[in-house]
């Protein structure tokens, strides 16, 4: 199994890092990640992909999520963000599939979602964040108190968690083509599968 080290996790970690100071930024790309991932190895699994392309497909989705938002911290306006993070990721050479997804993940930036992967980052990437202010209101501040009816209240609630886009959550899982009580259990459950080190 052969994935450039140039392009691997740790190398996207590295990069997310270097441009990324905020603690609570990188804990949201490693929720998206989780999210990210978990709907990757679905679709490996619906794919049946042998070992070597399952391993290349599963790193493509997590680079991806990992880097979705690098560059927000620099470059937080629509008019850079995030265009500026993906012309470093064309100079460095990460590949044009990661960097349409992130294009796809603004809806500003008027590059549509053709791909699954461009599906599930933008269908994990706002509601990743939403869980994770559902898990810090919790008394245990913990991912594994949250549950999906709670979840679809506060999605009502306009007070709560005010710059989540609610029309994202529910288009994403819609692009994505699953049932949103589905989509948000998954999310759960993927991100309580990584808690720790989401501070969760």
């Amino acid at each position: 199994m052969s994935i450039d080290p140039r392009y691997s996790g740790e190398a996207a970690w590295n990069l997310l890092t270097e441009w990324t100071a905020s603690e609570n930024l990188r804990k949201h790309a490693l929720a998206v990640e989780a999210c990210v991932v978990a709907c990757g190895e679905a679709e490996a699994d619906r794919l049946a992909l042998p070992p070597e392309q399952r391993a290349e497909l599963l790193n493509l989705y997590s680079t991806t999520a990992l880097l979705h938002d690098f560059d927000y911290e620099r470059h937080p306006t629509q008019e850079e963000h995030p265009f500026v993070g993906v012309r470093e990721l064309e100079r460095l050479g990460w590949p044009e599939s990661m960097r349409t997804a992130i294009l796809g993940h603004a809806e500003y930036s008027g590059v549509p979602r053709t791909t699954h992967l461009a599906k599930a980052l933008f269908a994990c990437d706002e509601l990743a964040g939403f869980l994770t202010a559902c898990a810090l209101v919790k008394p245990s501040r913990s991912i594994a108190d949250v549950e999906v009816p709670g979840v679809r209240k506060k999605l009502k609630d306009k007070a709560f968690a005010r710059g989540v886009n609610r029309d994202d959550v529910i288009h994403g899982a819609a692009e994505l083509g699953v049932d949103l009580d589905r989509h948000i259990a998954f999310c759960i459950q993927a991100m309580q599968r990584c808690a720790p080190e989401l501070g969760l």
